[in-house]
C-alpha cells in the first residue's frame, strides 16, 4: 500500500509561491447535490450541480520582504492583505516533483478570500495566519 507523507507540498497564491511560508494546506473538491426526486420515486434522487470548492492555507506571518525566500519581492502580509474581498488563483501540488498522474497539480481559479487575520498568536508563539478561500473552479492537471 502506497502512502504519502506531505513534506514538500507546493502552494501558490495569485501566482506567488508560498510553500516556504506554509505548513498546512487543505483543498476541498465538492459538487453540490441537486435533488431531482419526482412523484412516484421511492427514494431521494440527486444530480450534480455546481462546484463548491474551498482551500485553507496556514502561513507563517511575515511583514518583511522575503517571498520567495531570499528574494526581494513581497512579504506574506503584503501579498495577502490586498486579496481580501477579491478572487484569485490558488494552486496545490503534493510534492515538488513534475506534474504527473501520480503528482497532479490542482488549480483553483476565481476563488474568493473573505477575510484575513493579520496578527494572531500568544506570547512567544509563531505569528500565523490561516486563509480560507471559497468558491471557484477546480481543475486537475496530470501532465
Amino acid at each position: 500500500m502506497a502512502v504519502l507523507a506531505l513534506t514538500n507540498a507546493v502552494v501558490t497564491i495569485g501566482g506567488t509561491a508560498v510553500s516556504d511560508k506554509s505548513n498546512n494546506v487543505t483543498l476541498n473538491y465538492e459538487i453540490d447535490s441537486i435533488e431531482v426526486t419526482a412523484f412516484g420515486d421511492t427514494g431521494h434522487k440527486f444530480s450534480g450541480g455546481l462546484q463548491n470548492n474551498s482551500a485553507e492555507i496556514t502561513l507563517m506571518q511575515d511583514f518583511a520582504v522575503n517571498i520567495p525566500a531570499g528574494a526581494a519581492t513581497t512579504s506574506v502580509e503584503a501579498l495577502i492583505y490586498p486579496l481580501v474581498g477579491t478572487t484569485t488563483t490558488v494552486t496545490v501540488k503534493a510534492t515538488s516533483a513534475s506534474t504527473s498522474a501520480t503528482n497532479p497539480l490542482y488549480t483553483l481559479s476565481t476563488t474568493f478570500l473573505a477575510s484575513h487575520t493579520p496578527v494572531a498568536g500568544a506570547v512567544g508563539e509563531l505569528a500565523m495566519t490561516t486563509l480560507s478561500f471559497t468558491g471557484g473552479t477546480l481543475v486537475k492537471t496530470t501532465s
